[in-house]
């Protein structure tokens, strides 16, 4: 098992309201303390039953706890379920070193204009030291479901190397967190993001 690369290492997964934020920042802490890690989740929420923005920070540490919530500036991985939002998070909380990984599929507003999905994406790889940029709504359409994106995005974050956790790690957390009759498709998703960050 690979060590942090920073302690604490903070981790910023963000979307707007139905994505699945608080799913994956719970699965992903999940495995981090069975791994022995100190982990503390703290949840931001805009007007999330309407679409609004949803961020997780985690923050994970080999030796203390830490406050839930993550300076401006200090996020080390940025988790995006979503590209406006995740430029949006950049802007407050990247630095030259942050590592992004993002949907490609825009979520629209009502009454809200959103910019051109290159420009967003070309602020983003600005903005950031690496950036993984996956199609995880449009993958998960094709296993029945938009909302298997954001195990797809659990797998794209594990299979990126950037945690020290790896398929090991994840696959007895998945296993008890859904139901029989979604473990296969979940499962399915989280196998898919592992093989798109693979690709770079």
């Amino acid at each position: 098992m690979k060590m942090l690369t920073k302690d604490p290492l903070n981790l910023i997964i963000v979307g707007v309201g139905g994505q699945g934020n608080v799913m994956i920042s719970s699965l992903i802490g999940r495995a981090f303390i069975t791994e022995g890690y100190f982990v503390t989740i703290g949840e931001t929420y805009g007007a999330s039953q309407r679409g609004g923005s949803v961020m997780s920070h985690v923050r994970i540490s080999k030796e203390s706890q830490y406050s839930p919530l993550i300076p401006n500036g200090r996020a080390d991985i940025i988790l995006g379920m979503e590209p406006v939002e995740t430029l949006r998070i950049l802007q407050q909380f990247g630095n030259p070193d942050v590592i992004t990984i993002t949907n490609s599929k825009l979520v629209h507003a009502i009454g809200i204009e959103y910019p051109d999905l290159d420009d967003v994406v070309e602020a983003i790889k600005k903005l950031s030291a690496k950036l993984w940029l996956i199609n995880a709504t449009d993958e998960a359409l094709k296993l029945g479901s938009a909302i298997f994106a954001n195990t797809i995005l659990i797998g794209a974050l594990i299979g990126s190397g950037i945690l020290p956790l790896d398929k090991e790690s994840l696959d007895p957390i998945l296993r008890e967190s859904f139901p029989e009759e979604k473990l296969e498709a979940n499962m399915l998703a989280f196998n898919k993001g592992m093989e798109l960050v693979s690709r770079g």
